[in-house]
């Protein structure tokens, strides 16, 4: 029998299945979300979880859960920075934009994101065991994975090693829902999503998932999803991919091996690295060596900053706005404002010989916003050091609940809290060169984190009754 719950959660899945699909244009009127084709389908989720609220007068919230509360503190002082600042927000205007109109525009994302997004996670999940939530979840995100992987290294295949019928079946994922193949010129993979920075953060995000298959599986088949998740980092060419996902390695191989383990693990790798190394190297040596030690000189974040505008940008938009919290430390200027503010502190070394400033951030005719690089700094900027304060705090709390779960649960409770923190450290570092929570892998382990907690604490409870 086909429920309003099977529809709704059948909308999830899609949703999480088409995370990476965004290299089309979109419907403009979503802002944000008007490239995410996941978005489309969680909305379409979010009329049928709408649909069974009404018909059944039955919601479930986790209200009572410590991070939702400081989830709400948050949301409620973003609010309270606009309304202390409300005078000078009615004021401000820049490219045909209103403060009251950038406010709601970036107040949307975030409540999307954080609250009405993760509601209908929340209601899929809220009655399901650990083990039904992993596999369910990670089988949907393998198959997304399978589809990023097939396109990736079809472009690999053209762009590094000139494969032409790469490229003929390239062309025909055109065929294939919001997708669009667009050739980069700086020789960066980008798969099915619009640019390789947005690959990264598609393999940060499902990282996590793909390395529990060394948990949950045998032979060497579980180390596949691994390797393929670290040759397309490699490709991408995403600086903060390739060093975010080491970190996650580290950190996963460091929670599920003991000493001897690790070496066999370390040595293992190795190997696999040693014969898929020199089976490339065999066939395009000189090329590979070349492109390595551009990758490794691209690391050179300080050296690369006077002659990578990306840089020059991104660091000086970054300074602009340290600058405009300096003159707003408690307060902030109010949440979404940043970019009215910092127009006035922009340096001249990242201004000097960088088109993107007089072209894209202070053309008036340019609609793009200029952003702001890292959620820390903006919060800094908009909502002062208090709004970062609680925003870090709930990082804080919902890595601390990830280790207790890690520490105190066994099977697919633990599995699922390796997880969780293993993305966790991924989108903390990668929102140091992003500045939205439009980021559907943060709230979904949130609100698997909140229903395995449920679940332990339940565990637990058995446990003691049956000692006692």
């Amino acid at each position: 029998m086909i429920t309003l719950k099977n529809i709704y959660k059948l909308l999830f899945l899609l949703g999480i299945f088409f995370i990476p699909f965004n290299s089309f244009e979109g419907i403009k009127e979503l802002g944000e979300f008007k490239k995410e084709s996941g978005a489309y389908f969680l909305l379409l989720g979010l009329v049928f979880l709408g649909l069974d609220i009404l018909l059944s007068r039955k919601i479930s919230i986790p209200y009572k859960n410590y991070i939702i509360t400081i989830l709400w503190v948050f949301l409620l002082w973003c609010i309270f920075s606009v309304v202390v600042n409300f005078p000078f927000i009615q004021e401000s205007y820049y490219k045909k934009t209103t403060g009251i109109n950038r406010f709601i525009r970036q107040y949307f994302v975030i409540i999307m994101s954080g609250v009405a997004f993760f509601m209908l996670y929340w209601n899929v999940i809220v009655k399901m065991s650990a083990k039904e939530i992993l596999l369910m979840i990670r089988k949907v995100f393998l198959y997304s994975f399978i589809v990023v992987s097939i396109y990736g290294f079809l472009e690999i295949l053209y762009i590094y090693f000139g494969v032409y019928p790469a490229y003929t079946l390239l062309r025909l994922f055109d065929y294939f829902p919001f997708t669009e193949y667009d050739y980069d010129v700086n020789r960066r993979i980008s798969s099915v999503t619009f640019e390789a920075p947005a690959l990264g953060l598609y393999l940060i995000t499902v990282a996590g998932w793909m390395f529990s298959y060394i948990i949950t599986h045998k032979g060497y088949v579980r180390y596949i999803p691994t390797l393929v998740v670290i040759i397309l980092t490699y490709y991408s060419g995403s600086r903060t991919a390739l060093i975010v996902i080491t970190l996650q390695a580290v950190v996963f191989f460091g929670i599920i091996l003991n000493n001897r383990q690790k070496l066999m693990a370390i040595s293992g790798i190795a190997a696999m690295f040693v014969l898929f190394g020199t089976m490339i190297v065999v066939f395009k040596g000189d090329k590979i060596i070349n492109d390595m030690g551009k990758k490794l000189e691209s690391l050179d974040f300080k050296s690369n900053l006077k002659k990578n505008i990306s840089n020059q940008s991104r660091f000086g938009i970054q300074y602009a706005n340290m600058m405009v919290f300096k003159e707003n430390p408690i307060v902030g200027v109010g949440y979404g404002q940043q970019a009215f503010h910092a127009l006035n502190y922009y340096p001249i070394w990242a201004k000097k010989d960088n088109y993107e400033f007089p072209y894209i951030y202070l053309n008036k005719n340019n609609p793009m916003f200029p952003p702001g690089y890292n959620i820390y700094v903006r919060l800094l900027a908009e909502t002062g050091i208090i709004g970062f304060s609680i925003f870090i705090y709930l990082l804080y709390q919902i890595g601390k609940q990830s280790v207790r779960i890690i520490k105190n649960s066994e099977d697919e409770i633990k599995i699922l809290g390796i997880i969780i923190l293993v993305s966790l450290i991924g989108f903390i570092m990668n929102w140091f060169q992003s500045d939205t929570f439009r980021m559907y892998g943060f709230w979904i382990c949130l609100a698997i984190l909140i229903r395995i907690s449920d679940l332990n604490a339940i565990q637990n409870k058995l446990n003691k009754n049956t000692h006692k």
